[in-house]
């Protein structure tokens, strides 16, 4: 997913915290379905880890904007934690991981943007 159809999706009638708590549900759902995958489905272990990571960079990029109102530690801190998913994500691709972190950074995530907070 692009940064711009990041944007287009949180324009829509659905809260922000709504659109990312159904990105990550949607990712994540992704990274389960291939954590057991033989070798031979790389590709789409592959193609799970990056629609994981592209999400990941939207946040970055949108905590990065000028027009982001979130506090700025918050932003640095979803920003820190994108660049950690993307290296956890390229040792994943590599083989040297498995999908588990990614998974319950996820898992962690959404609960912190459900609507019971948790």
């Amino acid at each position: 997913m692009s940064y711009q159809a990041y944007k287009t999706a949180s324009s829509r009638t659905e809260d922000p915290r709504q659109t990312e708590y159904r990105l990550l549900g949607e990712v994540t759902r992704g990274l389960m379905e291939v954590r057991d995958a033989p070798k031979s489905e790389i590709r789409q272990r592959v193609a799970a880890l990056d629609r994981n990571r592209r999400v990941w960079s939207a946040f970055a990029a949108d905590c990065a904007s000028s027009h982001n109102n979130l506090p700025d530690s918050l932003r640095a801190g979803i920003i820190s934690l994108s660049i950690f998913v993307s290296k956890e994500t390229s040792a994943a691709m590599r083989g040297e991981t498995d999908v588990e972190t990614l998974i319950d950074i996820n898992r962690t995530i959404m609960q912190g943007l459900s609507p019971s907070g948790g």
